[in-house]
């Protein structure tokens, strides 16, 4: 029974950890600005997550966070970017400029 625990423990722990990965979304909007919207897998709301726009040079362009809906909108740089959202140790996502449509 000792065995059987510990397994449950850990496969509960490891479904744990791959239970909320951050999702991301952005697209082009007129005016040469750009929409995302973020969440988790689980269901989670990326409210007040921080969201960066960093050139290849890892300059920070822009920064700010997900509103009460879990959007930001920013005006797009000049240039190369991409756009980066935090969600967490080992929760990134990265969506590179020529992704956005």
């Amino acid at each position: 029974m000792g065995a059987f625990s510990a397994f449950t423990a850990l496969s509960l722990l490891c479904g744990a950890a791959h239970a909320h990965s951050p999702l991301m979304s952005c697209y082009a909007e007129p005016e040469q600005h750009i929409m995302c919207e973020g969440g988790f897998s689980d269901g989670g709301s990326a409210s007040g997550v921080p969201v960066t726009v960093l050139s290849y040079e890892d300059a920070t362009l822009w920064s700010g966070k997900f509103d009460e809906k879990a959007q930001v909108r920013f005006k797009r740089p000049q240039g190369s970017f991409f756009i980066r959202f935090e969600g967490g140790v080992g929760h990134t996502v990265e969506i590179d400029h020529n992704d956005v449509r």
